[in-house]
């Protein structure tokens, strides 16, 4: 299945962080969360912007249960280490590579924007969410087209790239006093089957702009690191979306 060209602008592409942060689009003063009268129950209805989020057909996070086996190409990982700036926003963690760092995608390539978490997981599998969600937003720079690669935490072993991110980041909204250091290859499973489907931003304005690959495998991460987030952000994944005429592809494993 070809990747369509979606008309979009490059600001939403540089924006669309954490759980995709908001858009250029969205108004300053709007504020949103993840509870009470801002919560994602109301999103549609704090600005005419974030009106995808109420009316939108093809929303995101959803359950991936029924799937339809295709013959999809792999997806190619050209990523480099080095130093990333690590932001709290008020919503997530998101670290933001310095070096050029790139996916291939039937032919095309991807840059990678940032990358940022969810506790819980945003989409679920067979009903069933992992304790966290790692998000890595990518952008083709001629289209404007975002590939988001998903993989699932779950309770494991440490995983080194972690603690380079949790070392710096800061409890309180703000920027890290200093870079760390990662290889965003390390958060990349061993297996890379994946699912992939047509939807949108997870959080305001809920554009339907994305095409998402979640990795069949996931990574892990230790109980201590898993806590570590959780204090931080005890719930910032947004509620599984209905599926509606989508479909999801499954890969077929080699």
């Amino acid at each position: 299945m070809k990747i369509a060209r979606l008309a979009m602008t490059a600001s939403i592409a540089v924006a669309c962080g954490f759980g995709f942060a908001a858009a250029a689009a969205e108004p300053a003063h709007t504020h949103w969360g993840y509870e009470g009268a801002a919560g994602p129950a109301d999103w549609g209805h704090l600005s005419p912007d974030f009106a995808a989020c109420e009316g939108g057909k093809a929303q995101s996070p959803v359950d991936i249960a029924k799937t339809i086996p295709a013959k999809l190409g792999p997806v190619a990982v050209s990523y480099q280490g080095g130093a990333v700036e690590v932001v709290n926003n008020g919503h997530t963690i998101q670290a933001n590579p310095k070096a050029t760092s790139s996916i291939e995608v039937e032919g095309k390539r991807y840059d990678l924007l940032q990358f940022h978490f969810h506790h819980p997981s945003e989409h679920a599998v067979n009903g069933k969410r992992a304790p966290m969600e790692l998000h890595l937003v990518h952008k083709n720079q001629e289209t404007g087209d975002l590939v988001v690669l998903g993989v699932m935490i779950v309770p494991g072993a440490a995983n080194p790239a972690l603690d380079a991110v949790w070392t710096v980041m800061p409890d309180k909204e703000g920027t890290a006093k200093s870079p760390a250091t990662v290889d965003p290859a390390q958060l990349l499973p061993a297996g890379r089957d994946y699912f992939r489907y047509e939807g949108s931003l997870t959080t305001p304005p809920c554009s339907e702009v994305v095409h998402w690959v979640t990795f069949k495998q996931p990574i892990t991460a230790s109980d201590a690191q898993i806590n570590r987030f959780a204090a931080l952000f005890k719930d910032n994944a947004r509620p599984l979306q209905p599926l509606n005429r989508r479909f999801v592809l499954e890969s077929e494993g080699k």
